[in-house]
């Protein structure tokens, strides 16, 4: 299997995945420049003529970005579309990622052929958040040219299987490109990704706890101060299990250890500002890596120690 020639680029194989509210141009620039695939979801533009003065952005600072440094060009970007029949934006955002031709469109909770076709239509792909086998058969049968693997201890919304039992299944039948995201905090991680089999490493937490994130500053120290110990894994905000940190559901005034079912029912992803933003931002996601995160820092520096930690990982397996 060969990686479509856009992933070339990149310094090492990881992309940061879209965080809610946190990831917006200056982020995803930052991890462009810096040589990972950058991404946000197109929801975090608020309100949605927002969209298009962001792709504007990072298209245009990119592009200068390339000019400047013919060497060592940025690495592509993506934008997450929520396929939820609850988001209301959907269709007005796609365009515009067809206006500006994004060149990668991750899709969640909901694989639709007629969305692949549309992307594959200006020359861009399409990779889909999958959190099991079945699902990732589903999405590929859809038209998607890759798969996300959420695996166990992944920060949001997060799958509940072993990343070696999850890549395992899917390397049994699919070698298009595959990125797997669970608790991926450092560069022996990263090989560790690519070890078993998936061709990225998919990573999000430790970019809450850096200063181009759009994170209130005492998220980003909880990032930091934070072990795999105080991730609480529960369906109540939406619907769907997802990881939290312990601290943000005590201080909205719920206990922890003793959270009600969630309802599926009540996910919302509309186009306003409803109340399931306003949890996102009360309630905080993180994912069990945030013990390997012991600074808040430039995404530039942490990505500088990443590519530090996967290459002495990687000679010290060679021997």
């Amino acid at each position: 299997m060969t990686l479509p020639s856009l992933f070339d680029r990149l310094r090492l194989p990881v992309i940061g995945s879209p965080l809610f509210i946190i990831s917006g141009p200056e982020l995803v620039i930052a991890q462009c420049k810096a040589g990972i695939v950058g991404s946000f979801p197109a929801l975090n533009a608020r309100p949605a003529a927002m969209l298009d003065e962001w792709l504007h952005r990072i298209t245009e600072e990119l592009a200068a970005h390339n000019r400047a440094n013919p060497d060592r060009p940025a690495a592509p970007f993506a934008v997450n579309q929520i396929v939820h029949r609850s988001n209301d934006r959907l269709e007005a955002d796609l365009a515009v990622c067809a206006k500006w031709q994004v060149p990668i469109v991750i899709t969640s909770l909901g694989a639709r052929e007629d969305l692949n076709t549309a992307v594959h239509g200006w020359g861009g792909i399409t990779l889909h958040d999958i959190i099991d086998d079945r699902f990732a058969r589903k999405a590929v049968e859809k038209g998607a040219d890759g798969l996300i693997a959420v695996a166990a201890g992944a920060g949001g919304h997060a799958g509940r299987q072993s990343p070696f039992a999850l890549v395992t299944e899917i390397r049994q039948w699919f070698d298009g490109p595959l990125a797997l995201s669970g608790s991926i905090a450092t560069g022996a991680a990263v090989l560790a990704a690519r070890a078993l089999g998936a061709d990225f490493a998919y990573i999000g937490s430790p970019f809450i706890a850096t200063d181009e994130a759009n994170a209130d500053p005492a998220y980003k120290q909880a990032v930091v101060e934070g072990r795999a110990a105080d991730i609480v894994n529960s369906d109540f905000f939406t619907g769907v299990h997802g990881n939290y940190l312990r601290g943000s559901i005590v201080a909205a005034g719920l206990d922890p250890d003793n959270l009600p079912q969630g309802d599926l029912k009540t996910m919302d992803f509309g186009g306003g500002n409803g109340s399931k933003a306003k949890a996102w931002r009360d309630i905080w996601g993180a994912g069990q890596g945030i013990g390997a995160v012991e600074a808040i820092e430039p995404v530039a520096t942490r990505i500088d120690r990443l590519e530090r930690e996967y290459l002495a990982a990687r000679a010290r397996l060679l021997g």
